[in-house]
């Protein structure tokens, strides 16, 4: 197996290489996965290479300050007219995370897989994984160490973009010294912490408000009190007017009850398909928890859908969670 060096020379090796990317993250895209799209985009602008950058479905719009995120093309209106021969995954934990992407890939595609899962399976013709980063941003200033292009404020919004939100503004266990240490030379290349923390991390829209307010009268603890859960269904998306990207966040209140262990927000996707997201406060590994559900993510944060209702999916779900603690 080779070092994470090798790995980065690997990668740094086929960029050079090759040409004519397309460049996709994972559905639903949060800090990470869209900041680590970027970064790629503008690496390979500064490498003279010609990429598309795409997504199933629409970026934040909290993250529209971002260099060039207005070129992330939205799968959901329209198909681009062709398929590549070279695609680049960022922060995609599996294959099938990529979504409808997919169908832009031609059949003998070689495949850049950089990610920091542990649950990845390597999947990549390339693999440049890391699984104790705290984000596919910090795995990417690894790789743009390796080139000799000239960093300035866009890229460093970028990343710092990806750490920030990867770390829950620098406050979980994944706040590595290297992580501060990357931070450290972000900042001095002109990032505006605050203004980047007060965006992402502090404003709420109205309907992420109302969508919150709503999920919360629906929290239930279990027995024990060491399980609390949450759920959203579709109608309850329409009355709040809310976007995906309203319930970033949400499922860390139930979790952050005191003697909570492991917290859940159940959301209907249709009648019969629910996705369950979890949040560990360390007892309980829930990557290995979203896997017995064909999930995935990390130790402490994961998730996974559900082909139930939501009646039946909450006490299959909660059976696994206890046989967990």
């Amino acid at each position: 197996m080779q070092s994470y060096e090798q790995s980065l020379q690997q990668t740094r090796k086929f960029l050079l290489e090759h040409d004519d990317y397309l460049v996709v993250s994972h559905i639903q895209p949060d800090g990470d996965a869209v900041s680590s799209t970027l970064a790629v985009g503008w690496l390979l602008s500064c490498l003279g290479k010609k990429y598309t950058m795409l997504n199933e479905g629409p970026i934040p719009q909290r993250m529209e300050y971002l260099w060039h995120a207005g070129e992330i093309a939205n799968l959901a209106e329209g198909d681009l007219a062709r398929e590549y021969s070279r695609v680049i995954c960022v922060d995609c934990a599996d294959f099938q995370r990529v979504g409808l992407t997919q169908r832009h890939f031609a059949s003998d595609a070689l495949i850049v897989n950089i990610d920091h899962h542990p649950t990845n399976n390597g999947y990549g013709s390339v693999n440049l994984i890391k699984p104790d980063a705290a984000a596919t941003a910090e795995i990417l200033f690894d790789l743009l160490k390796t080139f000799e292009v000239e960093w300035d404020i866009d890229i460093a919004t970028a990343l710092y973009t990806g750490l920030l939100t990867d770390t829950g503004g620098f406050r979980y266990s994944n706040t590595s010294p290297k992580v501060m240490a990357a931070v450290s030379e972000l900042l001095e290349l002109g990032v505006n912490g605050p203004m980047l923390a007060e965006t992402l991390l502090e404003e709420m829209t109205l309907g992420q408000v109302k969508v919150l307010n709503r999920a919360l009268s629906t929290l239930q603890l279990s027995p024990e009190g060491d399980i609390a859960w949450v759920s959203i269904t579709p109608q309850d998306m329409l009355d709040c007017e809310a976007a995906n990207e309203d319930l970033e966040g949400i499922v860390n209140y139930p979790r952050n009850i005191r003697g909570v262990e492991v917290g859940i927000l159940f959301k209907v996707i249709h009648e019969r398909a629910v996705k369950a997201s979890f949040r560990s406060a360390g007892k309980v590994d829930v990557a290995a928890l979203a896997q017995v559900f064909g999930g995935g993510g990390h130790t402490r944060a994961a998730g996974a859908r559900i082909d139930a209702t939501l009646e039946d999916a909450i006490p299959l779900v909660l059976q696994e969670v206890r046989r967990h603690l």
